[in-house]
């Protein structure tokens, strides 16, 4: 399988990190066994103190409905938190992300679940895309820090994109809100 290609002019990897096997279960072990679509994710490091994963999926069957016979937006927010998960996991590991320089793998544990909201998140279907066997992309455009009220949060930009074999195509973008950071 190969990714479409990739006009956006975003910066080529400067550092490539293969999967690490140990991190993606502990990074999934919060999902129930049957929700676990991400298999493998590479994920790079970016100039500019940005990071980006590209993930291998799989999803057996819906986990809530009937086979559509395509990935649907349920299925397409999990695959992102999956990868998204990751990929802050990661740059936590190896240094990667701007404005997680502080943070230890602890710390990405504690914040994972409760402290990492979804602020906005969109979706934009091109052609269908085969749940069984599929390919995906996220990439931190931007991370910033905020103060509103006092109380510091990081917000981040990213973007991500899924494939298949058959040329099927969904992208899209959300801004990520990393509260109770201090």
């Amino acid at each position: 399988m190969t990714a479409p290609d990739d006009s956006s002019g975003t910066p080529r990897p400067a550092r490539l990190f293969a999967t690490d096997q140990e991190l993606l279960a502990r990074v999934l072990a919060p999902y129930k066994a049957h929700c676990r679509y991400l298999l493998a994710a590479e994920a790079h490091g970016l100039d500019g103190g940005l990071s980006r994963v590209r993930g291998t999926f799989a999803i057996p069957e819906s986990c809530y409905i009937d086979d559509t016979g395509h990935l649907n937006s349920v299925e397409v927010n999990l695959a992102y938190n999956q990868m998204m998960y990751y990929l802050v996991a990661k740059s936590v590991k190896e240094r990667l992300l701007t404005g997680f320089e502080s943070w230890t793998l602890d710390d990405f544990w504690r914040h994972q679940l409760p402290d990492i909201l979804i602020a906005r998140f969109a979706a934009r279907f091109r052609r269908p895309v085969n749940p069984r066997s599929f390919s995906g992309e996220l990439e931190f455009r931007s991370v910033d820090l905020r103060s509103p009220g006092g109380s510091p949060l990081l917000m981040a930009a990213t973007a991500y994109r899924y494939w298949d074999a058959e040329g099927g195509r969904c992208d899209g973008d959300a801004t990520l809100a990393f509260v109770n950071t201090a």
